[in-house]
């Protein structure tokens, strides 16, 4: 098992957040506590994010997360998707991960899945029962913050995509 227990999570309908940006701003929300995690602060606020990745009504493609993270960040990062067996270890070196539910644009309309389309940061995990289940913060909802919830990996496998962000090796 592997836990961040140090991350701060964040609403995507706190107050500071654009209201027209509010019921998408999933992505760039994950984006700005994850950088805030690992440099102590994010030097852009999430509705500023949000303009600056392009973000839309329909939401923020990895592309686009990828892209604009790594501006974000600089050349001293690597920001790209990856495993769950990478998504693991960064975890347990103490690095969150995002996680991009996505049934409509992966065509997995009927599946039952935790979420149909949300970006969320990953900040542990655990394994039981075989299946791997990924400790997320949900980025809240209106009138309720951000708040932990267990997530099974292996029933929303079709339709996630993880985005680690690594420090590059000198």
């Amino acid at each position: 098992m592997g836990l961040i227990e140090s991350f701060r999570g964040k609403s995507q309908y706190d107050p500071d957040i654009d209201p027209a940006q509010q019921n998408s701003a999933c992505g760039p929300v994950t984006a700005y506590t994850m950088i805030g995690h690992l440099l102590g602060a994010c030097p852009m606020s999430a509705s500023n994010l949000y303009r600056s990745f392009g973000g839309t009504p329909l939401g923020l493609s990895v592309r686009k997360f990828v892209k604009g993270v790594s501006r974000i960040l600089g050349s001293g990062w690597s920001v790209q998707t990856c495993s769950i067996g990478e998504l693991k270890q960064e975890i347990l070196d103490g690095r969150p991960v995002a996680a991009k539910f996505d049934k409509w644009f992966s065509f997995r309309w009927f599946g039952t899945y935790t979420f149909a389309y949300h970006w969320v940061p990953v900040v542990g995990f655990s394994e039981e029962g075989g299946d791997t289940v990924l400790v997320v913060h949900d980025n809240g909802g209106r009138g309720r913050p951000s708040r932990i919830r267990r997530v099974s990996y292996s029933r929303n496998r079709a339709i996630l995509t993880f985005v680690r962000v690594t420090p590059m090796q000198k």
